[in-house]
């Protein structure tokens, strides 16, 4: 993965003829990557992804990121596989803990030692082998392998982690890391931090991105990313070793969030701590937060849903006004 790289993220909650215009329109914009998010109780990432990869020439595709609690490595291998192939090779594969699994009644067993498992078995899968692969969660029996042509076998994987010791765990089986709901340049030299004494050898990409409302009025880009990251950023806030944040309006925070009030959580957020936790505001201004974050060391910056007021009129903003401020600066 390329340095400083920017991508555009979509929540899969549209129809699925809305994907492909709306990824062409990035692709057109000059992004270098489109990512579907595989949210649990959304639609499945599969589908947008083929509706995306038959529509575009050039950028990077992905998902970030699928969890193989709810979906085994052997569906994840294939569904990526043939996402690879529709693309001509553009695919990457995000994997992650994943959120929201206590609804489906699943509490993964030794999370850590499963998505690295999980990583492995995939990899094993994508390059054919018939090797037995020995696993406490996700072994292979041998003696047989997916059994059509797969286009790259080692295509891009990214992992989706706040957490320190699945960082350790995973970073050498993959090519980057994403940190999820954060806008936090302070943050990413933690990060760096730890991914250069887990793989001394080699670079492993930090991606961060997190919701982004762009619109021409910035009080109301803010006001509606306040209330789009309510529901996250309790979490999140516990999760980034570097902010301190009121332990009271954490408390609040949490309240709001567990009754799904988002009008009482958005009032709790400031102008200054929304800036932590998404990207929103003027053109100018989102375009200030990314450079931020490209000077702190991300490799790529991920814009989020809703990107606006309207879906159409964030995209067309960011691909007209953000980034041409970003690749004029050097970013």
């Amino acid at each position: 993965m390329t340095n400083q790289l920017l991508s555009i993220a979509f929540q899969t909650d549209k129809p699925l003829n809305v994907y492909g215009p709306l990824a062409a329109a990035a692709e057109r914009y000059g992004f270098d990557g489109v990512t579907v998010y595989n949210d649990m109780l959304y639609q499945p990432a599969w589908l947008p992804l083929l509706e995306i990869a038959k529509v575009t020439e050039r950028m990077q595709i992905g998902v970030a990121a699928v969890n193989p609690f709810t979906c085994h490595p052997i569906n994840i291998a294939g569904n990526i596989a043939l996402i690879d192939e529709a693309s001509n090779g553009r695919a990457y594969l995000g994997l992650a803990r994943g959120s929201w699994l206590d609804f489906v009644g699943v509490t993964p067993q030794r999370p850590v030692t499963a998505l690295r498992e999980a990583l492995g078995c995939v990899r094993h899968l994508l390059r054919q082998s018939s090797e037995p692969l020995p696993g406490e969660f996700f072994p292979l029996a041998g003696g047989d392998s997916l059994r059509w042509s797969i286009l790259r076998p080692e295509l891009p994987f990214l992992l989706g982690t706040w957490g320190a010791s699945t960082l350790r765990a995973c970073a050498s089986q993959v090519d980057a890391i994403k940190i999820g709901g954060s806008a936090n340049p302070t943050v990413i030299a933690h990060f760096r931090q730890l991914l250069d004494a887990a793989v001394p050898a080699r670079r492993v990409d930090i991606v961060i991105g997190a919701v982004s409302v762009v619109d021409e009025d910035g009080h109301a880009a803010r006001q509606q990313a306040k209330r789009a990251v309510a529901l996250y950023l309790p979490v999140v806030a516990e999760l980034d070793p570097t902010l301190e944040i009121d332990p009271d309006l954490l408390q609040r925070l949490r309240a709001a969030a567990a009754h799904y009030d988002f009008a009482a959580g958005a009032a709790l957020i400031s102008d200054e701590l929304l800036t932590c936790f998404a990207f929103a505001g003027t053109p100018a201004e989102v375009a200030e937060q990314t450079q931020a974050l490209f000077a702190a060391g991300a490799d790529r910056v991920e814009f989020g849903t809703p990107h606006g007021l309207t879906p159409e009129s964030g995209l067309r903003l960011l691909g007209e006004k953000v980034l041409p401020i970003v690749r004029n600066n050097g970013g």
